[in-house]
């Protein structure tokens, strides 16, 4: 009998490659996947429906420079350090970089 663990490795392969490359395809970029986990407090493209702070229109530095504020726990918050801890450096880049291009 032989082992299915090969096929299952080459398909897992096989689908992570396709979703890749479907994301790239409809101009997903990493920093828009990333920024999604903001719009459940900040709203849609950071545009606050409540008392959550808006982050539409912010630049680039100024959300990269509050995300590294919050991480390092220089910047008081609530939640946002709890949240930032997890992202690396390029990650607060990417995401202050999506945010930025929003007009």
């Amino acid at each position: 009998m032989r082992s299915r663990i090969p096929t299952c490795s080459l398909l897992i392969t096989a689908l992570l490659l396709a979703a890749t490359t479907t994301a790239q395809a409809v101009g997903i970029s990493q920093g828009a996947m990333l920024a999604n986990s903001c719009a459940a407090c900040h709203g849609t493209d950071g545009r606050s429906p409540g008392a959550i702070p808006s982050i539409h229109g912010k630049s680039a530095e100024f959300i990269s420079s509050a995300l590294t504020e919050f991480r390092s726990g220089e910047r008081a918050s609530t939640v946002m350090g709890r949240h930032t801890r997890g992202y690396s450096d390029e990650e607060i880049r990417l995401i202050a970089e999506h945010f930025g291009t929003l007009k």
